[in-house]
């Protein structure tokens, strides 16, 4: 493994090839962008389950429970970086990256590449790597490699997503179950809230849901309560019970333990591992 620490030791960036780095459940304080220009499998991301075929970049946030179930051999390039070299919400207009290929719950953490896309990756890790292997690697540098990886890949989505012709795939009953989540998300927590409010029974909401996201009602509805409380936690200076109170919870010890049992970290622990990011003191 080839890495940038801090001063403390924490990792900054890291680029890891080993081909059995993801083949047991971990998290991580970094963003994770996992390059396989071959190989098969199905990736684990919290509650969702994504098979994949390569070649593939794959996404996830911090302290996300992820790991890659190979059905056939995958060879894997795993980049991490800490949200103290790189901020994707501070960088934002350069790169938006943040709600499109991490902090998404609704949409597959993959982005699908073609033989020229691949090479692309290929020839910017390798020059990745070479920069980590120069003395004295310049960070700068180093950054402007990961933008620009991130930038391909945003790309590279947004294309997909415009080029797909694909309307009998859509599900608009979940598309609105989309809308009424991001609505509702601090009030209404059962699955049958939903089901009732789409006028379906909660057995075919359920199949339909899992189908269409590859998730369940109940999972997409804590995880989006879960996806605010990460944003609060890193984006802002807000106190752990203030955070509580804009999330409706009656107080900050009940929300500690929801926050852990999703994320198996407090958050506290979530904001020291993440740190807060530089957007926190920005003028609003």
């Amino acid at each position: 493994m080839k890495r940038i620490c801090s001063s403390a030791g924490e990792t900054l960036l890291s680029l890891n090839t080993d081909p059995n780095g993801l083949s047991s459940p971990a998290q991580f304080s970094e963003y994770t962008v996992v390059f396989i220009p071959e190989g098969e499998g199905i990736y684990h991301a919290d509650f969702g389950t994504f098979p994949f075929k390569g070649p593939v970049l794959l996404f996830s946030t911090p302290l996300q429970t992820i790991y890659i179930e190979q059905i056939l051999p995958c060879d894997l390039t795993i980049l991490q970086f800490h949200g103290d070299f790189y901020c994707i919400e501070y960088h934002k207009a350069q790169v938006a990256c943040n709600g499109l290929l991490f902090n998404n719950i609704y949409i597959e953490p993959a982005v699908k590449l073609d033989e020229r896309e691949t090479l692309s990756f290929r020839n910017l890790l390798d020059e990745l790597t070479t920069e980590f292997d120069a003395s004295g690697c310049d960070e700068i540098v180093m950054r402007g490699y990961l933008q620009l990886l991130l930038a391909k890949s945003s790309s590279i989505k947004l294309k997909s997503a415009a080029n797909k012709q694909m309307p009998q795939e859509k599900d608009e009953q979940m598309e609105k179950f989309r809308e009424l989540l991001d609505q509702h998300y601090l009030t209404l927590h059962k699955p049958a809230d939903y089901a009732e409010l789409l006028a379906m029974s909660p057995n075919n909401f359920t199949k339909r849901c899992t189908r269409y996201f590859k998730k369940s009602p109940s999972a997409m509805i804590q995880e989006r309560l879960v996806l605010e409380a990460k944003k609060q936690l890193h984006l802002t200076r807000r106190s752990i019970k203030e955070i509580a109170f804009s999330l409706q919870f009656s107080d900050e010890f009940y929300f500690s333990r929801f926050f852990k049992k999703f994320t198996k970290v407090s958050p506290q622990t979530f904001r020291q591992k993440t740190g807060i990011s530089i957007v926190a003191d920005l003028p609003q």
